[in-house]
């Protein structure tokens, strides 16, 4: 019996995670922090074991916009993670900048402002994939866009921003 060794350079971005709480950031070689959120710009993405279209492909996403956060990067592909836990390689030209979450748990309200004792203009099902307009540093509520509403929801009721981020 012969062992190979193979060696192969390490992505950057791939290391072990940080204690608990916000990871933190590193600047990756395209400039962008790591790890970072990102959304899927077509309806169908394939998410490869690796690198290259020489890996298998171990699963097809088919919700456009759906939120990914980007671990790490080797040349033109981004390891990414999904909402569920789920980790695997993209190209670069499925992903966008466009910022977007996914409501989790349970039924949330979406507010007129950014109170819960605001007015409700809508009920949110979990799963549901909102744009994300601003989201202050602080206050713990975002501004986001859903099936033609527009009001605040609590930052932790999304999947998709980390805490304490900004988006304006």
């Amino acid at each position: 019996m012969v062992a190979a060794l193979v060696l192969a350079p390490l992505p950057v971005g791939a290391q072990a995670p940080a204690g608990a709480g916000a990871p933190a950031t590193t600047t990756a070689p395209s400039g962008l922090p790591l790890p970072r959120f990102v959304s899927l710009r077509a309806g169908e993405v394939n998410m490869r074991s690796g690198p290259g279209v020489q890996y298998p492909v171990d699963w097809v996403y088919k919700r456009r916009h759906l939120p990914m956060e980007v671990i790490a990067e080797f040349q033109t592909w981004r390891k990414v993670r999904d909402h569920q836990g789920t980790q695997g390689w993209v190209h670069q030209t499925m992903l966008d900048g466009d910022r977007t979450a996914i409501v989790l748990g349970r039924t949330r309200t979406l507010r007129a402002e950014p109170d819960s004792t605001a007015r409700a203009l809508a009920r949110l099902e979990p799963d549901v994939i909102v744009r994300i307009v601003v989201c202050p540093g602080e206050g713990g509520w975002c501004r986001i866009k859903a099936s033609g509403f527009e009001g605040w929801i609590r930052r932790v009721e999304l999947w998709g921003i980390r805490k304490g981020e900004v988006v304006e």
